[in-house]
């Protein structure tokens, strides 16, 4: 469904729930072309918003409660805003009552209001729909009310939200892009300064296809938080703030004081910073032959080192690996599941696509999905045609 459907969908579902005229508010998904798990590292990343996200509409109301209803789940929830806390088995629920929970504990809401939200992002794809509904919540109650918050405050009421309500230990890197990410181009962020740079991307005679394994792992969650605890105690065995402080000399010279798994994990993190680095560079050079090399080399220490993979993904960037027309493919997002990010030639995409899904099919006896992403502008506010 194109944005602009999903636009009108919203609006008239909140007419018709609500008989009132909603804030629109339009909060991409996200790519990143480089730096995977080195966001909670305070090291750097290369994300870009996409042109699929979350629809939100918001509108103030007389009743005592406040209201959400997820149109694609056809779910309504009744809340309290100033009495609330993580619910069990809250799925998108907790997302949204995360927002409203750290809203209410900076600023004064004067009403009650209503939500209508729904999205285009595919289920389940590491796209990060979750920062996507975090950013438009959080965006919509700030123009409702008027509550003057920058797009920092903001990112970070998300971040704590998912950290708090979800349960999720993230980093920044998904809500900062959903929010600040603009139309074709990449950001290269240093997570803990948040300084940013923003690179054109032209890709020339090639483009981005993600591929979707359509598997998603009910171990990503907990391994995610697991892999960040090793990173953290790599960290205070060397008395630094994180693992974007240290060396590979510093690394080796606590390698009896770690199991070899997790030295391989903290080592993975160091030179997955270096080749965030060294991609942001090789773009700038317009190398990108060079910039797709970094990209399977990503892959390598991503299922090797880091281990958060899956057959299915190491699959795909094979196949990847072996076509001549593929610059460079990855694993993009946590893991277990979700997309490939692939820079494909643009004369031979439709015969790739054709191979992959024979082949993906054939070997796992299910279908693999294929998005066509353009990099888009963050989060904002959306005027009704």
């Amino acid at each position: 469904m194109t944005t602009k459907k999903l636009l009108e969908k919203v609006t008239s579902s909140f007419e018709e729930k609500y008989k009132s005229t909603p804030v629109l508010t339009f909060s991409p998904g996200r790519i990143n072309l480089i730096g995977e798990h080195t966001d909670y590292n305070d090291g750097f990343v290369f994300p870009a918003a996409i042109d699929k996200g979350i629809v939100s509409g918001i509108q103030k109301n007389d009743r005592s409660t406040c209201s959400v209803y997820a149109l694609d789940a056809k779910t309504t929830y009744e809340f309290d805003k100033n009495d609330l806390k993580p619910l069990e088995n809250g799925t998108w629920r907790n997302y949204v009552l995360g927002v409203v929970f750290e809203v209410v504990k900076k600023q004064k809401l004067n009403a009650n209001f209503d939500i209508v939200f729904a999205g285009n992002i595919p289920s389940g794809s590491g796209l990060s729909s979750s920062a996507a509904l975090e950013n438009s919540i959080v965006f919509g109650l700030n123009e409702l009310f008027d509550l003057k918050m920058t797009k920092e405050e903001m990112i970070f009421i998300s971040q704590k939200a998912e950290h708090d309500f979800v349960q999720v230990k993230c980093g920044i890197m998904d809500q900062y892009a959903s929010m600040f990410g603009q139309e074709n181009s990449a950001i290269l962020l240093d997570c803990r300064s948040l300084e940013s740079t923003i690179f054109p991307v032209d890709f020339k005679n090639h483009e981005i296809l993600l591929i979707n394994s359509n598997v998603t792992h009910s171990l990503a969650e907990s391994a995610y938080n697991e892999r960040r605890n090793v990173c953290e105690k790599i960290a205070a065995l060397l008395h630094v703030t994180a693992l974007r402080d240290v060396s590979k000399e510093n690394l080796k010279s606590i390698e009896n004081q770690l199991t070899h798994e997790d030295y391989l994990k903290g080592l993975n993190v160091l030179e997955e910073n270096e080749r965030v680095l060294e991609a942001s560079v090789a773009l700038k050079e317009n190398d990108l032959k060079r910039f797709g090399k970094l990209l399977f080399d990503s892959h390598n220490g991503l299922q090797h080192q880091y281990k958060v993979s899956c057959t299915e993904l190491d699959f795909l960037v094979d196949l990847a690996r072996q076509d001549t027309t593929v610059l460079g493919a990855r694993m993009m997002g946590g893991g277990f599941g979700g997309c490939t990010i692939n820079l494909v030639s643009k004369e031979h995409i439709s015969e790739f696509k054709a191979n992959v899904e024979q082949l993906y099919e054939k070997q796992f006896s299910k279908k693999c999905s294929f998005y066509q992403v353009k990099l888009s502008n963050g989060t904002h506010r959306v005027c009704p045609s």
